[in-house]
């Protein structure tokens, strides 16, 4: 008996002997004040700027003053029971977020974690959320076009692959319809989309998940949000998170378009966490680095060249106005910064023009070398006749006498408007668009009685169904319309129209 514990013992003594501690440096400090959003924070004397740090009840902080003798802490998360005197540990590391494939038709929030029930990510790699845009060398210019499916843009003020186009106006104007339709448009084109809803209504993120689902783009969508009533430090990270999930696939070589839902939030999120952390305030409250925040994301946004991959991150910020004030403190910072601007007019919604782009106010400074040959030819001209009517429609609403060729004008421009106009979540083919557009610039809507329009402007789009595969081919190529391929187009336009043609003496279709 005394034997075996003998031995047992000699085990004991032998383990003792050979146990060697692994010992692990942790820093820890404590709260010294909580405010809504923000945390100040002591006793962590080696901690970077921009460290993630860890609270009780596994909420994250980002330290954001780093001072001499105090952290003042942007939080990540619902902080309501966090305390003065709790403890914070450093991670030893910057906020990163997941990506990867398996993030694709999936949900999240700006730190990684799954909003849509269906568990765990499955992936393991993490980027930071704030990286180096890529160097000038390592850029290619826009020269593939991002088909919006909406006729108004990708005629007018197209947009390329590479470029960030800001859309503006007050709200509930389309802001939001015109990024859903893009997503929505990219379903087959091998272009993955990342929608970065910030600090939305809850039920209108609802609503815009819901229809990506309704249309199938989830399979091809990636969805970071944060609502309305989260920390403001969650809206302030959002969008970095989002794009660094973008770069990802962008630096595989893929294409990938991010919509950025709204930058006004996340602007004002930022003027909230400064001025919680006593930053100095600047013009309208907002801190001196309000512009950097918006252009170390943008600029990250590019084409990148061949040696890297080619692969392509596009933008979509959405700027919300006050009373149609473009010239405000923020829009102008962002149109300064983006490669051109969307316009939507409260005035042109009122009346039912819908998408409401205000053609004279937009601009594309780099989608026009883009932009397919085959527009190009149809849209030069149109370009000039919309811009002349909308002109003479201001001095016609004084009552103004007007001759034979400034009223023709006008009825161009009003034809012009109603091909224009489209319904939500209806995006229009490319073959579809220039059948439109030829049989515009060529008059053969003129004749047609406004209320037609849309039967006349539907009639053309289902006669280019039968635009042959070869033909479609070539409008999509870099190649110009041919004299051949327009002859083609205009004929079956205008065997479409026979029947909405009017007859000029009694007025009523033939």
């Amino acid at each position: 008996m005394m034997s075996m514990f003998d031995g047992l013992f000699a085990d004991l003594k032998q383990a003792r002997e050979s146990f060697e501690p692994a010992l692990s440096l942790r820093e820890i400090g404590k709260i010294t004040s909580v405010a809504t959003g923000i945390a100040k924070v002591s006793g962590l004397p080696n901690v970077g700027y921009d460290e993630l740090l860890l609270f009780s009840g596994d909420i994250y902080g980002i330290a954001f003053n780093v001072d001499e003798d105090e952290i003042g802490v942007v939080l990540l998360g619902e902080y309501w029971h966090l305390q003065a005197g709790d403890e914070v540990e450093r991670l030893g590391h910057v906020v990163d977020v997941p990506v990867g494939d398996s993030l694709i038709g999936r949900i999240i929030n700006p730190i990684g974690k799954p909003l849509d029930g269906k568990g765990n990510l499955g992936t393991t790699e993490r980027l930071p959320i704030e990286r180096p845009s890529p160097a000038i060398m390592d850029r290619a210019g826009v020269s593939v076009p991002l088909q919006t499916g909406i006729k108004v843009i990708d005629a007018l003020i197209p947009v390329g692959r590479g470029q960030r186009e800001l859309i503006l106006g007050d709200r509930q104007t389309g802001k939001t319809a015109i990024a859903m339709d893009t997503i929505l448009n990219q379903r087959g084109k091998n272009v993955l989309c990342v929608y970065c809803a910030i600090g939305q209504r809850a039920s209108g993120v609802a609503k815009v998940i819901a229809t990506l689902r309704e249309q199938g783009a989830m399979e091809y969508t990636v969805v970071v949000v944060t609502e309305g009533n989260e920390p403001p430090g969650l809206a302030y990270v959002a969008p970095y998170a989002a794009t660094s999930i973008a770069e990802y696939f962008m630096e595989q070589g893929r294409d990938v378009l991010i919509v950025y839902d709204d930058l006004t939030h996340h602007a004002r999120a930022y003027r909230e966490l400064s001025l919680l952390l006593r930053r100095p305030p600047g013009r309208e409250a907002f801190p001196g680095d309000i512009f950097y925040i918006h252009s170390r994301l943008l600029e990250r946004a590019t084409h990148l060249s061949e040696e890297l991959g080619g692969g392509s991150l596009t933008a979509l910020p959405i700027i919300e106005t006050e009373a149609q004030d473009i010239s405000a403190y923020i829009p102008t910072n962002l149109i300064s910064i983006t490669d051109g601007q969307i316009y939507l007019s409260p005035g042109l919604f009122e009346l039912g023009i819908l998408p409401a782009v205000d053609v004279g106010k937009s601009v594309s400074r780099v989608g026009g070398k883009a932009q397919r040959a085959a527009y190009r030819g149809v849209t030069v001209d149109l370009k000039l006749a919309y811009a002349q009517f909308e002109e003479l429609e201001t001095f016609a609403r004084f009552g103004a006498r007007l001759d034979d060729d400034t009223l023709k004008i006008i009825e161009h421009g009003r034809r012009i408007r109603a091909c224009l106009k489209q319904p939500e979540f209806a995006p229009v083919s490319m073959a579809e668009q220039i059948a439109v557009l030829v049989a515009l610039t060529a008059d053969l809507f003129d004749d047609i009685d406004l209320d037609n329009m849309p039967a006349a402007e539907q009639a053309v789009r289902d006669a280019a169904a039968s635009i042959t595969d070869d033909m479609v081919e070539r409008l999509e190529s870099t190649d110009k319309l041919s004299k051949e391929d327009k002859t083609v187009i205009l004929e079956l336009a205008r065997q479409a129209l026979e029947t909405f043609n009017t007859d000029t003496d009694s007025g009523e279709p033939r």
